[in-house]
């Protein structure tokens, strides 16, 4: 009985503790831009950037990514990829289906030497979407 009791008592310490590590980040757009493969399959060149302010959630607990755009994108996090650093970036990427159950790789990337510039990649394969991000406090 007692090892059942400590069980229980473990299996609730580690359920607890896993909440505790979930988080949800939040950040807004100042900008973004657009690349796409042409009929040829070659990358294009990037759309001029165009201003935008909108939400940008990333919340581990519900395992999702949502851009709050005119039409809200909802990325459900599939899976988390190790982070990548170099001398000029951090990157914690995640594969993801959009609303539309399409494929797509997230990519958050800190940018060390221009003052840890924020962007988040959307990465269809066809496509690239590209938001400049800033964190919001709490």
């Amino acid at each position: 009985m007692t090892k059942i009791k400590t069980i229980i008592l473990l299996l609730f310490l580690g359920f607890g503790l896993q909440q505790c590590y979930s988080q949800t980040y939040k950040f807004s757009t100042s900008g973004f831009s657009v690349l796409e493969r042409n009929d040829k399959g070659e990358w294009g060149k990037w759309s001029n950037l165009e201003l935008s302010k909108m939400m940008v959630t990333l919340d581990t607990d519900k395992n999702r990514i949502v851009v709050y755009s005119q039409a809200i994108q909802v990325f459900e996090i599939i899976d988390y990829h190790p982070v990548e650093e170099n001398e000029t970036d951090l990157v914690y990427s995640f594969t993801c289906k959009d609303n539309n159950g399409e494929d797509c790789t997230l990519s958050i990337i800190k940018r060390k030497k221009q003052e840890d510039r924020k962007q988040l990649y959307i990465n269809y394969g066809d496509k690239i979407i590209l938001y400049n991000i800033f964190n919001l406090k709490s």
